[in-house]
This record gives structure tokens, sequence and C-alpha cells, in this order.
């Protein structure tokens, strides 16, 4: 099986159109199989063992036909980087037509997320509003931020507020205004995301395709920990986003919008896959030749991914797919 990666895989950098965790190219290894392309696309400072499940997750796209959907339409949210201009954020929400939803990335600076939170309101005054923190607040500082933000109106929810399950918990017991919790990070950076005790500390469960395995690992956590799901992306290429769609598409209950547009922050991807009346079509994706082409890195970049996949093999994604009983 390694050899059959190795042998397919082509890697692209696509640019992206604003800074995305301090992202302006991303980098993605593509590799085709009897069940179609799959994606592996850690990020650069990922080492062997967290990149496992992305591996893993590229391999079942490669290798297994998708779970029947549900659906075929995914309502999706627009996701807004940390920016401060507000020129520059109606321009970025432009990229998400008919999308109801924005979820919008916070930080340290108080202020400054107010400000960006309020641009939104008033350029989209119909909108949901949720905001991600990716796990850098303290509670203290939370509760006072939270506060502030809903002091300008409701949010639908908050993504990673604080990094680990027990402050969490002491936020969720000790806030005082009626905002949803999600976990994300505290979920697919587990060890073993099925054995969390989640309950009292979180509302709703972040599922993110790669980072977690794949469809059938996302779907047994969303069915075991039983909590309405949001499914995210991870800056993926159209690719990997059509498998993220995909996963959506299986839930047999889709709550909330999902956050699997991120490719609207690409300048350049390998297809595509537009947003329609705030929606995304489920479906699989063929990388257009001359993408691929156009996009290709270096020799000495293949060489690098190329090493990174069988070093992460060797990190347990072989005894992982062993496991499977999946061949190739």
């Amino acid at each position: 099986m390694l050899d059959s990666i190795l042998e397919s895989i082509q890697v692209v950098a696509l640019p992206t159109k604003t800074d995305f965790r301090s992202i302006h190219v991303r980098e993605v290894a593509l590799f085709e199989g009897p069940a179609g392309w799959g994606e592996f696309s850690p990020f650069l400072e990922y080492d062997s063992t967290e990149c496992v499940p992305w591996l893993v997750s590229g391999i079942e796209a490669a290798l297994v036909q998708s779970p029947l959907p549900f659906r075929q339409k995914i309502p999706v949210n627009a996701t807004l980087p940390a920016l401060t201009d507000r020129a520059e954020i109606a321009e970025v929400l432009s990229w998400y037509p008919g999308c109801s939803t924005v979820k919008i990335k916070v930080g340290s600076d108080l202020q400054e997320d107010l400000a960006r939170i309020g641009y939104v309101r008033e350029l989209l005054p119909k909108a949901q509003i949720r905001i991600d923190v990716n796990g850098n607040w303290s509670v203290d500082y939370a509760l006072i931020a939270l506060n502030a933000i809903y002091e300008g109106g409701p949010l639908q929810y908050v993504e990673q507020p604080c990094a680990g399950l027990g402050e969490l918990r002491e936020l969720k017991s000790r806030l005082q205004v009626p905002i949803l919790i999600a976990g994300d990070e505290v979920i697919r950076k587990s060890i073993n995301p099925m054995t969390l005790e989640v309950q009292g500390a979180i509302d709703i469960v972040m599922l993110k395709v790669a980072p977690l395995g794949g469809i059938k690992r996302s779907l047994e956590i969303a069915e075991i920990h039983g909590l309405p799901v949001v499914v995210s992306s991870a800056l993926d290429s159209a690719v990997g986003i059509s498998y993220g769609l995909k996963l959506a598409a299986a839930l047999p209950e889709l709550k909330y919008a999902c956050g699997l547009a991120t490719g609207a922050l690409l300048g350049n991807d390998v297809a595509t896959l537009p947003i329609v009346d705030g929606a995304m079509v489920v479906g699989s994706i063929v990388p257009d030749a001359d993408a691929l082409n156009q996009y290709s890195v270096s020799a000495q970049r293949l060489d690098w991914w190329r090493q990174r996949v069988q070093d992460t093999w060797l990190a347990g994604a072989q005894e992982w797919v062993a496991g499977q009983g999946w061949t190739w």
C-alpha cells in the first residue's frame, strides 16, 4: 500500500487570499486509489505521530466507498480570519455567497475582537455569529470576553474557548450568559476521543475528518458522544473538502451549518467546489490536471512529502490500516 501511495502522490502549493493561521501557501499531498482521490495535508509543524490520522483519512478516501448520504447539499458558514480592516472584512465575507452563518476568529485583543464582530453584525445584520478561540483563553478571560461580546448580540456558540476539558467544564459552570460551547482541539488532539467525558464541558462536537482519521471514525465519535455536530475543515484542498462534505452528508442529523467553505480562503485550488445559496453539493472530486501541474512543488519538496508519508506510515498509520483490514 505504501508503495502505491508513493507512486501516485502529487503535491501542490496553493496560495491563500489572506493570512490564515499565518499561512500564505498551503501545501497539500494528493494520491489516487481504487475508490478515488485521497488527501494528506497535516500542517507542516505537525510531527509524524500527529500526522497518522491524516494519512489514514486520506487512505480511507482512496480505498473505501463513502457511506450512503442523508442529504446532497450541506449548508456552510463563512470563515473570517482575525482581520481588523472593515473593508477587508467586507471583501472576505463576499467570498461566501448566501451564507447566513459566520465563524469569526478571535484572539487576545478584546477590543479588536469586539470591533471585528461588530463589523460583521453591521454588514450582515441577520447572520448567525459563532466565534473560534482555538483554546487560547483562560477561564477568567473567557468569562470577561464572552460577557462583553454577548452585550453586542447573541452568539450561536463559542468554539474551543479554553484548552482543556477541565477548563471548559469550569467555564460552562460559571458562564452567566446563554452561549453554547463547541469542542474542537479537545477532541481531535485527544489520544482517544472515544473515551472523553465531554458531558458538562461542551454542547457541540466539532468533527474534522482528516485529523480524526476518516469518515468511519468520525461517525463513531459523533455517535458515542450523542451531541449536536458541526463538520469543519482544516484549510483543505477541494479533495479534502469533498471528504468533509461526505461526512456531513452521512450524519443522521445536521443541526448547524458546517465549516467546510474554507476553500474560499485559497487563491487557487485543484478543483472547483462552489458555494451556492450558502450551501455546497456533496460529490467526489477529481483534481484538474492543469492545476496539478501549475501548482506542483519542486522536486525537493516532493521528496520531503514522500519522506513524510513514509515516516507517518511507520509512526502508526500502517498498524491502523492493518487493523481496518484495508488492502490496496
